[in-house]
């Protein structure tokens, strides 16, 4: 259990894999470079004064140089000099707001139309797509993958072409300085930040796995604690302690191998990265002994290194970051690749162009989930349902009885056989138009965090107060709203858990009511409710049925008994198929055989 829940939480390195750069790689960041391109004159408006200000950072050292030849060999007026170091700073500071203030509105507004993007690719995706991902893979996408594209764009590609700038002008500038300076610097510092940055890649890698450790001992604790019933009651308090040690032992020994490491990376640092930069400037300080070099220039070089230096040390860090910014972009992009369900723009999704009046008819329908091909879920189905009928679905759990109803919402499409509304195929209506008059209580109501109002609403986004009241009336809802302070402004909560199961219940039938759909599907929505809540939701729900084709998916079988017709479904099949009366006339019927059993229960 423990290893279970190790492997579900992941960190954020396993949360941002990164990924190589090659040319298939690179085909993600062109798409979503689109994004880019109606800010690209702000873009280049920053690159220019990123340039300036990395270019202006690189004339400090040279002016500080001066500064110092002027104060120990008279050479220039030091006043002027350090007026001109100080015009370097204002105008590096200055090109410097101006490089973050146009990446950071150009990130943002890009970013932003890419969110829009995704989001709205996402909310329309087939059901497919959905039962194939989990929804932490999915809110990752819209969450971390972006803000990941996001740092690209305001730090990591600013920051990258700004060491490259820094770097390559700093080489040039210790080349003016000192031929003989740069090359003995070339030959000793570029190894020395090479085998610290693989140093520390490996030391953070071993700090990785003491966490990881430390994660797995805090699991432990947390298991033993949520089960403490349990280890007492099975006498296990010295297993656990025992586990535990052993799960602390294993971080010690991690946290001291790496304090070993640590120690050696530390001693490096001191004695061969300081050491190279001491034998420099004694290289240096020889030179400005027999007069090739000036103090100043001494000390610009020192300088300009610091900044080569820095620029080196980076690269590798820039590039890992770039590696996840890919990694990030490819997600993405696949995302924004799958292809979505035949859905019109938002604003025109609940104009009808096809009425349905209410017949349904199922004709050898066959389904199989595409994560599970094996397993046939529907097979060769038929049965039907006439303008204003009631048609209860029966069937053991697992049956087929729920994916009915998504079938009838278009939720999933038939692997063979057809779907008819009003004797036409369903491929002859928009999605839109069949969900726009066909309306589902589902068994587990999920309601939005917003108000009750809000809630109710859903059914029909612009109904009026007096619609939305009338729908609760009629749903048996206006009575417990008016009782709450806030009436039909009350918060629900998250998924409306600070309402009963009934409540929620009524709330979503309301919902229907003012949808007003041609057809309606119950889908178990009294199987969970204690008696009192389930006559008020019932009667509800006889309210909803008035005049309309209703589809009735029943585990409690005395609600279905005034059905018009009953199908049973086992292993996908229709089985038995007519009223209550006739079904328990048949012996060894299945109906039969569930409607006794839960009788004798009773």
């Amino acid at each position: 259990m423990a290893r279970a829940r190790l492997n579900s939480s992941n960190t954020p390195e396993e949360e941002l894999p990164k990924a190589k750069i090659n040319k298939e790689s690179l085909k993600s960041v062109k798409v979503l470079l689109k994004y880019l391109y109606p800010h690209r004159k702000k873009f280049l408006i920053g690159i220019f004064f990123l340039i300036l200000s990395s270019v202006a950072s690189l004339a400090f050292p040279k002016a500080m140089g001066m500064l110092i030849d002027g104060a120990t060999k008279g050479i220039g007026n030091i006043n002027e000099i350090a007026l001109i170091l100080m015009s370097v700073l204002l105008i590096q500071a200055t090109f410097s707001f101006f490089r973050v203030i146009w990446f950071v509105e150009v990130s943002e507004r890009s970013l932003a139309d890419l969110r829009k993007d995704t989001y709205f690719k996402l909310v329309t995706l087939p059901m497919t797509f959905f039962s194939q991902r989990r929804v932490g893979e999915l809110n990752s996408r819209i969450s971390a993958d972006l803000a990941q594209i996001q740092d690209s764009i305001t730090g990591t590609i600013a920051e990258l072409l700004r060491q490259i700038i820094v770097f390559i002008g700093g080489i040039i500038a210790l080349s003016l300085v000192s031929g003989k300076l740069t090359l003995m610097m070339l030959s000793v510092f570029p190894v020395l930040v090479i085998v610290a940055v693989v140093f520390g890649k490996f030391i953070r890698t071993l700090s990785r796995k003491a966490q990881d450790k430390l994660a797995e001992s805090n699991v432990v604790v947390e298991e033993t604690l949520q089960g403490i019933a349990n280890v007492k009651a099975f006498v296990n308090e010295s297993y656990e302690t025992n586990r535990y040690a052993n799960s602390v032992d294993q971080v010690v020994l991690l946290a001291l191998k790496g304090a070993k490491y640590r120690g050696a990376f530390a001693s490096f640092i001191i004695f061969c990265l300081f050491g190279s930069i001491v034998a420099v400037v004694w290289y240096g300080a020889t030179l400005v002994q027999i007069g090739e070099i000036t103090v100043g220039q001494l000390t610009s070089f020192i300088l300009y290194s610091t900044f080569v230096g820095a620029a080196m040390g980076s690269f590798a860090e820039l590039y890992a970051q770039l590696q996840k910014i890919v990694g990030a972009s490819e997600r993405v992009v696949e995302l924004l690749n799958e292809a979505n369900e035949d859905l019109p723009l938002v604003k025109d999704a609940h104009q009808i162009d096809k009425k349905i009046v209410g017949s349904l008819k199922f004709e050898k329908l066959s389904f199989n989930y595409p994560s599970r091909k094996e397993i046939k879920v529907l097979d060769e189905i038929s049965f039907e349902a006439k303008i204003g009928e009631r048609v209860a679905i029966v069937g053991p759990s697992g049956a087929g009885k729920s994916t009915i109803a998504s079938m009838i919402l278009r939720f999933y499409e038939p692997d063979a056989g057809v779907l008819l509304f009003d004797n036409q195929p369903a491929s002859s209506y928009s999605l839109t138009d069949i969900r726009n008059q066909v309306a589902i209580v589902p068994q587990d109501v999920l309601l939005f965090g917003g108000s009750i109002e809000e809630n109710i609403a859903y059914g029909k986004i612009n109904a009026s107060k007096a619609e939305i009241i009338l729908a609760a009336q009629r749903a048996n809802a206006d009575q417990f709203i008016q009782g709450f302070p806030e009436g039909y402004q009350t918060i629900v909560g998250e998924r409306g858990v600070k309402l009963s199961g009934g409540q929620r219940q009524r709330i979503a039938i309301a919902r229907a009511l003012l949808k007003n759909p041609a057809i309606l599907i119950l889908d178990e929505a009294t199987s969970s409710l204690d008696s009192e809540s389930e006559r008020l939701v019932q009667e509800a729900l006889e309210e909803l049925m008035k005049g309309r084709t209703s589809i009735i998916i029943a585990h409690r079988l005395s609600t279905i008994r005034e059905a018009d017709r009953i199908v049973v479904i086992d292993n996908g099949k229709v089985i038995e198929n007519g009223s209550h009366e006739a079904l328990m006339q048949s012996e060894g019927g299945l109906y039969k055989y569930l409607s006794q059993l839960q009788t004798e229960k009773q």
